[in-house]
C-alpha cells in the first residue's frame, strides 16, 4: 500500500558536513551584496533538508536579528520568492498556510483542501492542526466548517480531526490505519459497495466536491504518488501554470515520495516530470524546481 513508503523516497536529503552558521553567513552575503546572488541561495536551500533549513533560520535570526523569510521576501519576487519562502518554512506551518490560502477570500480552493487532507498522515495532520491554531488563533476545524457544507464538510472534518490513535506508535501501523480511516470516511456512505467498482459507484451516485473528495480518498489509498503525479500533470498542462499546486507538491513531498511521484508521472504520461517543469517554467524559479525534482527520468 502506497502510504507505507513514507519518508524514504525523497529527492532532498540531509546535507553532509552541515554547518548552520556557515550557511547563514553565505545566505546573508548573497542577500546583502550588490544584487542578489540567487545561485548561492538556490544551491544552499535546495541541498539542505527542511530540518537543516530550520537550523539555518535560527542561526540567521541569532546572528542578524532578522527573520530569513522576511529578508527573502524583501529581496526576491514572484513565484521564485514564494518557492524560496516555502523551503524555509517548517512543513506543518507550510501546510497550515496552504490550507488557510485555500479557504481565504472569495470562493474556496477545494482541490487544495482535498489534496492536503487526503495525503497527510495522522501525525502530520496533528502537527498541521496545532500549527494552524498557533498561526491563526482559530481551529482548522472551525474554518473548514465555515467554508464548506454538507457531506463534503463532514468528510473533511473527519480527515482533519478524526484520525487519532496514539496507542499505535509504529509508522507502518499508522500508515495502514490512515488508509483504513480514509476508507472509512468514504465507505460509511457506501457500506455495501465492492471495492472494484467503488470508483464507478462514486461517479455514478455523487457529484461536486464530495465526489471529488471520495475519489481522492480511494486514489490515495491505492497509490498516493500516482494521485500526486496526476495533480502535478494538471498543474503543468495547458495554458498557464498552477504554481500554487506545483510549489506545494514539490516542496511538501521532496523528502517523502517525490522519487515515486516522478516514476508514476513518467509511467502515466510518457515524459518526465523534469521535462514538464523545464518546458513550463523559466528563470530562477525553473532552476529551483529542477533542483528539488532531483533529476530527469
Amino acid at each position: 500500500m502506497a502510504s507505507i513508503w513514507v519518508g524514504h523516497r525523497g529527492t532532498v536529503r540531509d546535507y553532509p558536513d552541515f554547518s548552520p552558521s556557515v550557511d547563514a553567513e553565505a545566505i546573508q552575503k548573497a542577500i546583502r551584496g550588490i544584487g542578489t546572488d540567487e545561485k548561492m541561495l538556490i544551491s544552499i536551500l535546495t541541498e539542505r533538508s527542511n530540518a537543516q533549513r530550520q537550523l539555518i533560520v535560527k542561526e540567521y535570526q541569532a546572528a542578524y536579528g532578522k527573520e530569513l523569510k522576511d529578508d527573502l521576501k524583501g529581496d526576491l519576487s514572484g513565484h521564485f520568492e514564494h518557492l524560496m519562502v516555502a523551503l524555509v518554512t517548517p512543513p506543518a506551518v507550510f501546510d497550515a498556510k496552504q490550507l488557510k490560502k485555500s479557504m481565504k477570500g472569495a470562493g474556496t480552493n477545494e482541490d487544495a483542501l482535498i489534496e492536503i487532507l487526503t495525503t497527510r498522515t495522522s501525525r502530520q495532520m496533528k502537527d498541521i492542526s496545532q500549527a494552524y491554531y498557533t498561526v491563526y488563533k482559530k481551529s482548522l476545524g472551525d474554518d473548514i466548517s465555515s467554508e464548506t457544507s454538507g457531506d463534503f464538510r463532514k468528510a473533511l472534518l473527519t480527515l482533519a480531526d478524526g484520525r487519532r490513535d496514539e496507542s499505535l506508535k509504529v509508522d507502518e501501523h499508522l500508515a495502514k490505519q490512515d488508509a483504513q480511516i480514509l476508507y472509512k470516511a468514504a465507505f460509511d456512505e457506501y457500506r455495501n459497495i465492492s471495492q472494484k467498482d467503488i470508483v464507478d459507484s462514486i461517479k455514478g451516485e455523487l457529484s461536486g466536491h464530495f465526489e471529488d473528495l471520495l475519489l481522492a480518498i480511494v486514489n490515495c489509498v491505492r497509490n498516493t504518488p500516482a494521485f500526486l503525479a496526476e495533480r502535478l500533470h494538471r498543474a503543468l498542462k495547458g495554458i498557464g501554470t498552477d504554481e500554487f499546486t506545483l510549489n506545494r507538491i514539490m516542496v511538501s513531498r521532496s523528502e517523502i515520495d517525490l522519487l515515486d511521484i516522478r516514476t508514476e508521472f513518467k509511467k502515466h504520461y510518457g515524459y518526465s516530470l523534469y521535462s514538464a517543469i523545464k518546458s513550463d517554467t523559466s528563470g530562477d524559479y525553473e532552476i529551483t524546481l529542477l533542483k528539488i525534482c532531483g533529476g530527469d527520468d
